[in-house]
C-alpha cells in the first residue's frame, strides 16, 4: 500500500514496470499533497492574531486532514482497481462461454477502474474550494503554499480526467459510459479555472 511506503520506495515502484502503480495513484498523491498544504497554511493561521477566524480555520483544518486520508485511500484503491483490470484480461477464453465471461469481467473491471479517478476529480474541486476560502483569512507569510495547493489539486484533476478517458474508451456499455460522463461532466474544467484564478490571486498579493 502506498500509504505505508516511504517516498523513495513509492518513487522506485512508480519508475518501474509495475503495472498497477501509474498515473491514477500519482493523481491521488497530487490531491493528498494539495490537501496537506491547505491544512499546513491553516495551522499557521491560528493564535490570538487570527482569533476572529478561529472557527473557520479549524473547520478547514479538519476538512483538509480528512481529504488527505481520503486521497491516500484513493491512491491505494486505484492500484487495487487496476489490478482487477489486469486480472480480468488473464481470464481463460478457450470456449465461447469463457470468452463471454472474460469479456463481461473486463468491462466490469474497466467501469470500476474509472470510478476512482471520477471520485478524485470531485475531491480536487473540494481542495481548491477550501484553499480559496482560506486565502481570505490566511497568514500572509505562507500564502504561496495556497497557490501550491491549488496547483497540486489542479494536477490531480487533470491527471484523473485522463485516467477516466483511457478506461471509458474501452467500455462498450453506452449507459455505463454516459453515467461516468455525468459524474464528472464539467467538474474538471471548473477545477482548472478555479485553481488558475486562485494562483493568480495569490501571485497578485505577493507581487503587489
Amino acid at each position: 500500500m502506498i500509504s505505508s511506503e516511504t517516498v523513495s520506495e513509492y518513487l522506485a515502484r512508480l519508475a518501474s514496470r509495475e503495472p498497477t502503480l501509474c498515473g491514477g495513484a500519482a493523481a491521488a498523491l497530487h490531491a493528498a499533497q494539495g490537501a496537506a498544504l491547505v491544512a499546513m497554511v491553516a495551522r499557521y493561521t491560528t493564535g490570538a492574531k487570527y482569533a476572529q477566524h478561529a472557527e473557520t480555520v479549524q473547520r478547514i483544518i479538519s476538512a483538509a486532514d480528512a481529504l488527505v486520508v481520503e486521497a491516500m485511500h484513493l491512491a491505494d484503491a486505484d492500484q487495487h482497481a487496476f489490478q482487477g483490470v489486469i486480472d480480468s484480461y488473464k481470464l481463460p477464453s478457450g470456449t465461447d462461454e469463457l470468452k463471454a465471461a472474460r469479456k463481461a469481467a473486463i468491462q466490469d473491471a474497466l467501469i470500476r477502474a474509472a470510478q476512482t479517478p471520477a471520485q478524485l476529480v470531485k475531491l480536487a474541486g473540494v481542495i481548491v474550494d477550501l484553499a480559496t476560502e482560506l486565502l481570505e483569512v490566511a497568514n500572509a507569510t505562507v500564502i504561496s503554499d495556497i497557490a501550491a495547493a491549488a496547483d497540486a489539486a489542479r494536477a490531480a484533476a487533470t491527471t484523473a480526467r485522463v485516467n477516466i478517458d483511457i478506461n471509458v474508451v474501452a467500455i462498450k456499455d453506452t449507459t455505463a459510459r454516459s453515467r461516468l460522463a455525468d459524474q464528472t461532466d464539467g467538474i474538471e474544467e471548473k477545477v482548472i479555472l478555479a485553481a488558475d484564478d486562485l494562483v493568480a490571486r495569490v501571485r497578485g498579493r505577493i507581487l503587489g
